[in-house]
């Protein structure tokens, strides 16, 4: 197949051999604590790279709305974890027949989307497992931990056709830490509310079996993550600036990049690029400034996107770039860029060795 420095810019590409290593490191650091790992697809919305999650002892994967899990479900992906409440006819009626022909996990914090799933599990005969979802703290969704998520659960595990099976929550603010003892606290906090919830639920005869929480970060801190069955870790697989602005990936373990073009110098110290928001995303990163990472030009800043141009900012007496020059970046947030995408290169040592088709793309209902 073509080599990477042959394909047209802007191209975004994964080292395989990177994507493999974090898949494999997560897998062994996870096994090592006895947890049990439900990545999520959001971040590469590809069924090729969840067959490779799978293939290092995940078991099962996460998805983050139905039309994502109709998908993964068709190929044949098992033991999926929807984790966004379902709720209006039309999700129901798409979720019973996805419940019809596969197992899976769903979540639920209020009475509305309980009474929904207990009467498709009604309807089909077989009991839909449900786990009940906790607010880890960025106030989106879930119960709040202890009481009242109890409160809810003992109700819930009243309605027919339910199965209550556990707890699942997400812990967002881990990322405002740094990787080091305050990110370590926040995964240990983390898994203290979670296994307080989930025995508080013991005690009053409501299942918890599954105890499932934790990000890529907390993924890393897993010692820390006493009282937890399983991790539903995501961006890990590709890693990207925000990862290296909180210390938790090094430039060496991103996996996904994008290489672009300079396509105008305008003026000293400026530089333009064809890849813009539509290919690295106006996201912006956790302790860091900019819109990515120059690789292998650190004095160099990506100062700011359009939707098709970005600005590269550099002292030009220290750097020169000239028109014509390829650039490789990281992005901000690697787990938006599949979505943009039908296909990304899968490269290993420069040469374009497959294409990882992203069947996930535009998932978003």
């Amino acid at each position: 197949m073509s080599a990477l420095a042959e394909l047209p810019t802007p191209a975004v590409y994964v080292d395989l051999d990177i994507l493999e290593g974090n898949i494999a490191a997560m897998a062994e650091r996870l096994k090592a604590r006895g947890l049990f790992h439900r990545p999520h697809l959001k971040s590469h919305k590809s069924v090729a790279v969840a067959r490779r999650q799978l293939a290092a002892g995940a078991i099962g994967v996460t998805a983050a709305k139905l039309s994502e899990a109709e998908v993964f479900v068709s190929a044949g992906i098992p033991n999926l974890l929807l984790a966004y409440p379902i709720v209006g006819a039309d999700k129901l009626d798409r979720f019973k027949a996805l419940h019809a022909k596969t197992d899976m996990l769903v979540t639920a914090d209020s009475l509305t989307a309980a009474e929904g799933l207990s009467a498709v599990g009604v309807a089909t005969g077989k009991p839909v497992s449900v786990l009940i979802e906790i607010d880890g703290g960025l106030h989106r969704s879930g119960l709040q931990p202890g009481g009242d998520a109890l409160r809810f659960a003992l109700e819930a595990r009243e309605l027919p056709g339910l199965k209550i099976r556990g707890l699942m929550g997400y812990f967002g603010n881990v990322y405002k830490h740094a990787h080091g003892p305050d990110m370590a606290r926040a995964v240990r906090e983390e898994a203290a509310t979670m296994a307080a919830t989930a025995r508080l639920f013991r005690e009053n005869g409501v299942a918890a079996d599954i105890v499932s929480t934790g990000s890529t970060p907390a993924g890393m801190y897993a010692e820390a993550l006493e009282g937890v069955t399983e991790v539903r870790a995501g961006n890990y697989v590709f890693f990207d600036a925000s990862g290296v602005g909180i210390g938790m990936a090094a430039e060496s373990e991103c996996a996904l990049r994008v290489v672009a073009t300079v396509v105008s110098v305008p003026v000293p110290g400026r530089a333009t690029i064809d890849a813009g928001t539509k290919t690295l995303t106006s996201d912006r990163a956790h302790r860091r400034d900019g819109f990515g990472i120059a690789v292998g030009l650190p004095e160099v800043t990506i100062a700011g996107l359009n939707e098709e141009h970005g600005f590269l900012q550099f002292d030009p007496a220290r750097i020169r770039l000239r028109v014509g020059d390829r650039v490789e970046l990281i992005p901000n947030h690697a787990c938006v860029l599949p979505n943009l995408l039908d296909r990304i290169a899968g490269v290993r040592s420069g040469e374009v060795v497959e294409w990882l088709i992203v069947d996930a793309r535009g998932c978003s209902t």
